[in-house]
């Protein structure tokens, strides 16, 4: 059985998306190959007025979503900051949840603690450390990057642990 997954870490200034393949073995259960197909981020301008941004997001996942075909999605869930870049992450995720409603695509979410207890074991792992299980996971020979990138990799890998 084989299922695409694509993560998100979403923000208006940068969305990190990673695309990663699972295939199950019918004949090892419960071993499962993962394999990553690609990974890369959706920038927007704060010199840009806010409808353009979320234009830029929208019109952008559309890309995204048509070159991957995920069968599943899984995004961050929303982490208290500051208040003022909070809403502004939660704008743009009401952007990734409409591309993904009009898709009519599945998905799933995961807190930075539930990502971080996936990958390292550990729930208050620090961001380094989620980043070199990503590679290690991915069998990657550095850790990717942006960082947002590297976080959409790990919310994929977070999800496929559930398959």
């Amino acid at each position: 059985m084989e299922k695409r997954i694509l993560g998100l870490d979403p923000g208006l200034a940068i969305l990190g998306f990673g695309a990663i393949n699972c295939i199950q073995n019918p004949n090892k259960l419960p071993e499962t190959t993962v394999n990553m197909l690609d990974f890369g981020v959706i920038k927007t301008s704060a010199d840009v007025e806010m409808g353009q941004r979320l234009c830029t997001l929208f019109d952008d996942l559309h890309t995204v979503m048509e070159e991957f075909q995920p069968d599943l999605v899984a995004i961050e869930k929303l982490f208290f900051y500051r208040m003022s870049s909070t809403i502004l992450v939660a704008q743009a995720r009401g952007i990734v949840i409409l591309v993904l409603g009009q898709r009519r695509l599945p998905y799933v979410e995961f807190t930075p603690a539930q990502i971080k207890q996936a990958l390292t074991g550990y729930g208050n792992a620090d961001k380094s450390e989620v980043q070199e299980a990503v590679a290690r996971e991915l069998d990657l020979d550095e850790i990717p990057k942006p960082d947002d990138a590297a976080d959409a990799l790990a919310v994929a890998l977070t999800a496929s642990y559930q398959l």
